[in-house]
């Protein structure tokens, strides 16, 4: 059974001060931060070493954590025109060699089998652009044999997205396989926690009204392109992480063949009587779902999208790049960024994560 959330402390912020008494909204919104310093942790790295080389195939390595969402951001971002392979798996293959880069993050420095991996590949001579503490086994293998970015802030496991999520970027603009701005990333990062500040009523504030929208839901959050599918990924693992709810994430095309999750979706989301509750529905799920269409590369004039609110007219539409002038790497931190904060602030009004309120189950 979902827990239920307290709205009202949302726009309380005395209370919501209190529940969060361990600064998880502050450690949300230092992804700007986390931004400039892994942009200079990797200058002092070497990262400028893989300039002018062109890989025989980069890896993309999916440690448990923030690991999977990063990879599969990094590589939608990449296709369909990347000019090399590329592999996404949780080990580092047996057959990477020195031609090959590889791209890793952790936030567990006792990973053993990405210790072992590192540890292969900077044998073999291949590049490796790691994330990782400072100390422990996977920094030792790493010690002379990889670019390691160690975090120059200290943020607690689960917060580090924007850290991993750049240092992927910085090692594919260096190799010339995509371009970054690191500074216009970490720009409208702080623009966007600016917005979603905890003094920020709910009507003004981007992620308390996602919060909202998502509470005593069922999200079916539907990629309408492949990057914001990636997105949706992390979307849910930081509402798995500090709520409760139950969310499905899929491209819409693959949403629309799941007939009878997508009929209760276009139940859902259909025309009702004015005078009706929207959250009155009586489909077979245990909490009505909340449609989310997500776009990052996706354009108006898109067929995917159109067809998809044609078919889900009440659906909200998640895209950055109709509220913001950047890139797509720049769109899609945001939209993450956003998801994070939402995420928290669900979870702070439901005692689902941190603070005072932290979720007891009851015993006999």
């Amino acid at each position: 059974m979902t827990t239920v959330p307290d709205d009202s402390l949302l726009d309380d912020p005395a209370r919501l001060g209190a529940a969060d008494q361990e600064g998880l909204l502050r450690a949300g919104a230092m992804a700007g931060a986390q931004v400039r310093a892994t942009a200079e942790a990797a200058r002092d790295a070497g990262l400028d070493r893989l300039a002018g080389q062109r890989p025989r195939a980069i890896v993309l390595i999916t440690r448990p954590g923030l690991g999977p969402a990063v990879s599969r951001l990094l590589a939608e971002l990449l296709l369909p025109s990347c000019p090399v392979p590329l592999v996404v798996t949780d080990v580092v293959p047996p057959w990477v060699g020195a031609l090959d880069v590889v791209i890793a993050h952790t936030d567990e420095p006792g990973d053993v089998v990405l210790a072992e991996g590192v540890d292969r590949a900077g044998r073999f001579g291949a590049g490796v652009v790691l994330t990782a503490p400072a100390e422990g086994p996977v920094a030792a293998a790493a010690a002379g044999k990889a670019v390691l970015i160690a975090p120059r802030i200290a943020v607690r496991p689960g917060f580090g997205f924007a850290k991993a999520y750049t240092a992927g970027l910085l090692a594919l603009d260096t190799l010339g396989l995509l371009r970054l701005d690191s500074e216009l990333l970490a720009d409208e990062l702080d623009r966007e926690a600016e917005r979603s500040h905890p003094q920020h009523e709910s009507f003004v504030n981007p992620a308390k009204t996602l919060a909202l929208r998502l509470a005593d839901h069922a999200p079916l959050l539907w990629g309408l392109d492949h990057v914001a599918t990636a997105v949706g990924r992390h979307a849910v693992q930081v509402l798995g992480t500090h709520t409760d709810l139950v969310c499905d994430v899929v491209g819409y095309p693959q949403a629309s063949s799941r007939i009878a999750l997508h009929r209760a979706a276009v139940k859902a989301t259909a025309g009702r009587d004015i005078f009706a509750d929207p959250d009155d529905f009586d489909g077979p799920a245990a909490l009505p779902p909340r449609v989310l269409l997500l776009a990052v590369r996706a354009q108006p004039g898109d067929p995917v999208r159109r067809q998809a609110t044609e078919t889900l007219p009440g659906a909200d539409v998640l895209a950055p790049a109709e509220e913001i002038t950047a890139d797509e790497p720049t769109c899609a931190g945001v939209l993450a960024l956003r998801f994070e904060l939402a995420a928290l602030y669900l979870g702070l009004a439901a005692g689902t994560t941190g603070g005072t309120g932290r979720y007891a189950p009851a015993t006999a």
